[in-house]
C-alpha cells in the first residue's frame, strides 16, 4: 500500500473544517487593516532563494533542474516570492503597497512536531513606507492576526541597531557566531568565543543586551544610536495601542537581512520550537532588479498555530440527511435543493437500503433527519426527526427549514 511522502499530512474534513476557520480569521483581520492577499507560483527559479539566503540553502530546498535545463525550487518561504513579484508587477503602484498571503512551502529538513516538510505561512508585506509608524503597524497586524486565532503568545519586540553598534568593527563570520550566540542566550558559548577571538571586550555589552527594557537603559548601554528616535517613536505607538509586549534587543533575526525593528511571538504547547510569528523591517527588491525600497513583514507558522490550539472544534453548520422511499426520490432531491437553497448542509442518501438503515447512517452525520414517502410527497410535506432529541413531526418544508436553522443559531 501506497504511503504519503514523509514530512506530508493528509487532511480529513473535520480538520479541513479547523483549518479553513483559522484561515478566515487571518485573512479577514488582514484585510481590516487594508492588505490585499496576493497569491505566487508553488515553484520559482532556485537563484531567487539563494540570492537572499545564500547557496547552502540549496540542501534545505526541493530543487531540480527541469526539461528545458532551469534549476527551480519548490518555494521554501514566501517574501522572496512576494518581493519578486513587486518588482514584476508592482513597482508602479501607489506607495506603500500592503499585501498578505497563505501559502504552502517545502523545506527539505527533520519532520518534528509543528514542523513538516510541507507546511503552510501566513504573512504580510508592507513596501514603500520606512517610518516608525510603518513598524509599528506590521508588529501589531501580527498581534491581531494571532489573537484572533485564539492563540496565546508573548510578544519581544527588538531592533538590531544597538547589536550592529555592539558587533561593528568585528570580521562578518565572528559577528554571526557572536549574534547566535547571543540569539540563543547562549552566554557561556558567548564568552568562550569571545575568549577564542580576543573580543572579550565585547562580552559585558553583549550580555546585556537583552535585559535592556527601557530606552534609557538602551541609551546607557550604547550612547546616541542615530536609530534611537526610531526606537523610541515605535515603541510610543506600541504603548498608546495597549499591546503587551516584552522589549528583547537580543533578537537576531539576521545582521543581513533585516535592517531595524525585528519582533518574535512565542506560543504555548509547542515545547523548545515555540517561536509562532516572526518578522521586522528589511531591503530586498534591489537584490531582484528593483529599487532599494524599504520593507517590513512578518509571517505566521500556521501549523505552529493549529498545534498550539490544539484540538478544537469548530461550530459547523447543521446537516439534514434526507431519507425517502424508492417513490419518493425525485420529491428527496426536489426537497434537498429547497433545503441547500437555505444555506442548509444536507446529505442525501445514495444507497438503495430501507429506512432503517438511511436512519441508522444518518445518526452518524446528521443533525436531522428528513423523511419523505409516497404521502409526504402527496401532500408536499416532510417528517422532520432531531436526531439528537429524537422529536419527531410532520410539517411543511419551510417550517422544516426554518426549525433546522434556527438549530444551526443555538
Amino acid at each position: 500500500m501506497l504511503q504519503k511522502p514523509r514530512g506530508t499530512r493528509d487532511f480529513l474534513p473535520g480538520e479541513m473544517g479547523h483549518r479553513r476557520a483559522v484561515e478566515r480569521c487571518m485573512r479577514e483581520t488582514a484585510e481590516k487593516w487594508g492588505y490585499g492577499e496576493v497569491c505566487t507560483p508553488i515553484f520559482e527559479e532556485a537563484e531567487l532563494f539563494t540570492l537572499r539566503s545564500g547557496e547552502g540553502i540549496i540542501h534545505e530546498m526541493y530543487a531540480f533542474e527541469d526539461k528545458g535545463g532551469r534549476m527551480l525550487a519548490l518555494r521554501p518561504e514566501i517574501t522572496a516570492s512576494v518581493l519578486r513579484m513587486y518588482v514584476n508587477e508592482g513597482r508602479v503602484l501607489p506607495k506603500p503597497v500592503r499585501w498578505s498571503y497563505l501559502a504552502d512551502c517545502f523545506r527539505y529538513e527533520r519532520p518534528q512536531k509543528g514542523r513538516y516538510r510541507q507546511f503552510w505561512q501566513f504573512g504580510i508585506e508592507l513596501i514603500g513606507a520606512d517610518t516608525a509608524a510603518a513598524d509599528a503597524e506590521v508588529l501589531l497586524v501580527g498581534a491581531d492576526v494571532l489573537a484572533a486565532t485564539g492563540v496565546t503568545f508573548d510578544m519581544h519586540v527588538g531592533h538590531l541597531a544597538p547589536m550592529k553598534f555592539l558587533l561593528s568593527g568585528l570580521d562578518p563570520h565572528v559577528q554571526r557566531r557572536m549574534m547566535a550566540y547571543l540569539d540563543k542566550r547562549d552566554f557561556d558559548g558567548l564568552r568562550a568565543f569571545s575568549e577564542e577571538t580576543g573580543t572579550t571586550d565585547r562580552y559585558d555589552a553583549l550580555k546585556a543586551l537583552p535585559e535592556c527594557r527601557t530606552i534609557e537603559a538602551l541609551h546607557d548601554l550604547c550612547g546616541d544610536l542615530p536609530e534611537l528616535s526610531r526606537i523610541e517613536e515605535t515603541i510610543a505607538i506600541l504603548d498608546s495601542e495597549c499591546l503587551e509586549y516584552t522589549l528583547d534587543f537580543g533578537i537576531a533575526r539576521g545582521l543581513d537581512y533585516y535592517t531595524g525593528m525585528v519582533f518574535e511571538a512565542f506560543a504555548e504547547n509547542l515545547g523548545a520550537e515555540n517561536q509562532i510569528l516572526g518578522g521586522g523591517a528589511y531591503r530586498l527588491a534591489h537584490l531582484f532588479g528593483g529599487d532599494d525600497v524599504a520593507s517590513c513583514g512578518f509571517a505566521i507558522g500556521f501549523d505552529r498555530v493549529l498545534v498550539s490550539l490544539g484540538e478544537i472544534e469548530g461550530p459547523r453548520a447543521p446537516v439534514a440527511g434526507v431519507l425517502y422511499t424508492p417513490e419518493a426520490r425525485h420529491g428527496a432531491f426536489a426537497v434537498s435543493r429547497r433545503f441547500r437553497r437555505e444555506g442548509v448542509h444536507v446529505e442525501l442518501n445514495l444507497i438503495e437500503r430501507a429506512i432503517g438503515a438511511q436512519m441508522k447512517h444518518a445518526a452518524k452525520n446528521a443533525d436531522f433527519a428528513v423523511l419523505l414517502g409516497e404521502r409526504e410527497c402527496i401532500a408536499g410535506t416532510v417528517t422532520l426527526k432531531n436526531l439528537h432529541s429524537g422529536e419527531q413531526r410532520e410539517c411543511g418544508i419551510e417550517d422544516a427549514i426554518a426549525e433546522v436553522k434556527a438549530f444551526g443559531a443555538c
